[in-house]
């Protein structure tokens, strides 16, 4: 064998076990290297991501997104971020909740649902009403969780109490008839005595005197959303009477003869009405969408309502001479008694009587849930940047149920969308 055959020999064995040393080292170092380059891929695409969500949040702090006309973001002024939270402009305002001393534990839930949402930053007032005085528990507890000042105020007994001059074998039958037929609250006299006087009676109380606007929160309302705004300030700056989040049709049983006593209304004092109402929105009898949204009826009411049980609202048109005419009307009827009228009703018909159809806003960036319905904002933007806690999918959001009245509101409300009348 020749020398260089030998060598050849000696390199390739020694190169091979070179590589087969080396094989297992290289392997790692692959391995290590692909790993990074994925870490770094998978890196990179957070990256973005991150960039697409805080660029959203930006453009919904700073430029909102329009979720449609006619809504409180068409100020965009009015959005309030942490840099100028400390040079807003306090209005004269009050939250009011009326509460038995047992809902304590509900209504402090509420109280610090709104404070972390909103009022922590505001420091609104607290107003709560009874008609028995407090007790201390319910006086302690929920001064401890709200950020504004508390009062408390004893709500007089013929603000309260059935009238003197209601037939209380009338109406002591029609409840046993209501509650023969299941009818919610149907034999319940203080839930007649709390809608009376939500109806006819919150906005005379003295420790309201002296506030100009109001929101009116329930003990189990709970909130959904942070809220991008001060309500209060939307409705003095875009001059709003009154403003709902979620709009559905009533229980025609409870109101059997409430139309036909607004419509005596009407003719005995043409006179009151807004020549730029909102009757539309309460006597459309069209169907809306494909088979969703249908009309329901009695008589020429199509019993849309706004939900009360969340509302912000003009003191002063409710202490004005046409609501308080209106209200005396309804109430000489007896209807809160003989029957089981609802102060949602009466508010909304009030509103789409007296009011400038202008002059009502839906707040539709407001996100609450009250049993058992809840209003989810939609558009991902928002939802995202205020920390929306609800499904929007949920069958109990009302803007997919079919007892949503907000597409109606919106056609007579001169709402506009991109898409076509029809495709709600």
């Amino acid at each position: 064998m020749h020398a260089h055959q030998v060598n050849i020999k000696a390199v390739i064995l020694l190169t091979t076990l070179t590589v087969l040393v080396w094989l297992p080292s290289f392997r790692v170092w692959y391995r290590i290297l692909s790993l990074r380059s994925k870490d770094q891929h998978y890196l990179d695409k957070s990256a973005l991501i991150r960039s697409k969500y805080l660029q959203k949040t930006r453009d919904t702090i700073y430029k909102p997104l329009k979720m449609s006309s006619h809504t409180a973001a068409d100020n965009n002024n009015l959005i309030t971020t942490s840099m100028d939270i400390n040079n807003f402009e306090k209005q004269n305002a009050t939250f009011v909740m009326l509460a038995r001393n047992s809902d304590v534990n509900d209504a402090v839930e509420a109280i610090k649902s709104l404070e972390s949402r909103f009022n922590h930053k505001y420091h609104y007032d607290w107003t709560f009403f009874n008609d028995v005085p407090f007790d201390e528990d319910f006086i302690r507890r929920t001064t401890e969780v709200a950020s504004g000042k508390t009062q408390y105020g004893l709500i007089p007994k013929d603000n309260w109490d059935i009238p003197s001059w209601i037939n209380k074998t009338t109406m002591n039958n029609n409840m046993n008839i209501f509650n023969e037929e299941n009818m919610l609250y149907g034999s319940s006299i203080s839930y007649r005595n709390m809608c009376r006087y939500n109806s006819g009676f919150f906005f005379r109380q003295k420790l309201l005197d002296g506030y100009d606007y109001y929101m009116r929160v329930d003990p189990d309302v709970h909130f959904l959303c942070d809220l991008p705004y001060d309500p209060f300030e939307m409705m003095v700056v875009n001059h709003k009477k009154y403003g709902f989040v979620i709009t559905m049709h009533e229980i025609g049983s409870t109101i059997p003869t409430l139309w036909d006593t607004v419509k005596k209304f009407i003719s005995q004092h043409s006179d009151l009405i807004n020549k730029n109402n909102l009757l539309g929105f309460l006597t459309d009898k069209n169907d809306l969408g494909k088979n969703k949204f249908k009309a329901h009826f009695q008589d020429d009411y199509n019993l849309c309502h706004f939900w009360t049980n969340l509302e912000v609202g003009d003191l002063n048109f409710f202490r004005s001479d046409k609501y308080l005419k209106f209200f005396d009307f309804l109430d000489a009827n007896g209807g809160f008694y003989y029957e089981r009228w609802g102060d949602a009703p009466i508010h909304s018909i009030a509103a789409a009587l007296f009011l400038d159809k202008d002059e009502i806003i839906h707040f539709e960036e407001i996100g609450y849930h009250h049993m058992p319905y809840y209003h989810c904002p939609m558009p991902n933007a928002f939802w995202d940047s205020h920390k929306c806690a609800c499904s929007r999918s949920g069958q109990f959001n009302v803007i997919n149920n079919e007892i949503n009245c907000l597409p109606r509101y919106w056609k007579h409300n001169g709402k506009t969308f991109v898409k076509e009348p029809g495709h709600f």
